[in-house]
């Protein structure tokens, strides 16, 4: 399954395509199930081999998958564009690979596992953005599903961090760090592009050796080891032709969530342990701040003792409960004017406490019953 920022996603229902998407179902056979889309962060990047439908021994990349399997859950995790099916990885291209995590839920509902039309998204760092772009897509791209929120940890949203010194001053250097996410995002946002944009508008002849040896067996971490070594060896592996900037940046927007006023509620996970982490936390409050101006309902959690890499472990039982609380919201909606009782899945929901200085849940002690 994979998508491009000019036309709808594509689903394939294979053997094989099944196989690569779909994650995990829980064993209980309710009407309808919650549904909820895990996207994948930055930590596998650029290498197809390190995509959820590869990490099969270590529940798929997908923290608390277990907690969620428990609770009724259907758990699904796109490879995104790239990243297990072919192409270049559209890295932090945050609207394809959102498209990416609302196509796999309905991929999901072709199949006999209970998956309802509403479902909330979960992403982290990369996926982070892509859960942004999740509730900013067209009515196109949703079709009979209704999504009921997203849960942004630490997201990582390229035109935020064009805006904020570090990416932005980066690009607007004359001697670019060799960054694998810098690098990854540029190949990423022309592989999205590839009528407007070039790789040789922004790497070196070095750098587009590196890139072509390497952009599918890769992590992005690994990858700024490799570019370090070249860098050293070689010289500059980035040098942005500054008469193609204008059409760089419109394709960063283009590419960006924080372009449309949200569909459905936001949750933004802080980790704030270093303010200069993957996604530093300019960019996560940035974000923030340009949801807030669009009028979208989007709150946000702080956790101090946590990095950008232990975050999604710790903030992960918060994501699920505050996704609970919406399903349980839209029900109750719904059934005060329907009055339909029937098709009854039991839930015990918490309610999240953003003011908590740690990001804990408190426990109401008394669970909800809902028709999902």
């Amino acid at each position: 399954m994979y998508s491009d920022v000019r036309s709808r996603a594509r689903v394939s229902l294979s053997a094989g395509a099944s196989a690569s998407h779909l994650s995990e179902v829980p064993s209980k056979k309710f009407r309808h199930h919650p549904e909820s889309s895990w996207a994948i962060g930055s930590n596998p990047g650029a290498a197809r081999a390190s995509s959820p439908s590869s990490e099969t021994q270590i529940d798929y990349g997908i923290p608390g998958l277990q907690s969620f399997i428990d609770d009724d859950w259907v758990v699904v995790a796109t490879d995104y564009q790239g990243l297990g099916s072919s192409g270049v990885h559209q890295y932090t291209v945050n609207r394809t690979n959102g498209i990416d995590a609302v196509t796999i839920v309905a991929a999901a509902r072709e199949l006999p596992v209970g998956a309802g039309t509403r479902f909330g998204v979960i992403g982290w760092s990369q996926g982070g953005g892509s859960a942004a772009a999740s509730v900013e897509l067209d009515a196109s791209d949703y079709g009979e599903l209704e999504i009921v929120g997203a849960v942004c940890m630490s997201p990582g949203v390229p035109s935020i961090a064009l805006k904020l010194p570090g990416l932005g001053s980066a690009l607007g250097g004359n001697d670019i760090p060799p960054d694998g996410h810098l690098f990854m995002i540029l190949a990423g946002m022309a592989t999205a592009f590839p009528d407007t944009l070039s790789l040789d508008d922004v790497f070196t002849a070095n750098g587009r050796r590196v890139f072509d040896q390497g952009w599918n067996s890769q992590p992005v971490h690994h990858f700024s080891d490799t570019l370090g070594r070249a860098y050293k060896h070689g010289g500059q592996v980035m040098a942005v032709d500054s008469s193609k900037i204008a059409a760089w940046l419109q394709a960063f927007n283009d590419a960006s969530a924080a372009q449309r006023k949200p569909i459905a509620p936001v949750l933004v996970q802080i980790d704030r342990q270093m303010e200069d982490g993957p996604c530093p936390v300019p960019w996560q409050l940035g974000y923030i701040d340009a949801i807030s101006a669009l009028g979208g309902d989007i709150s946000s959690t702080t956790y101090p003792d946590d990095d950008h890499f232990s975050l999604p472990q710790h903030a992960i039982g918060e994501a699920r409960d505050w996704l609970a609380v919406r399903f349980l919201s839209i029900h109750q909606r719904r059934s005060s004017l329907s009055g339909s009782r029937d098709g009854r899945v039991t839930e015990r929901v918490v309610d999240p406490n953003p003011a908590h200085p740690n990001g804990e849940a408190r426990d109401r002690n008394d669970p909800y019953e809902f028709t999902l």
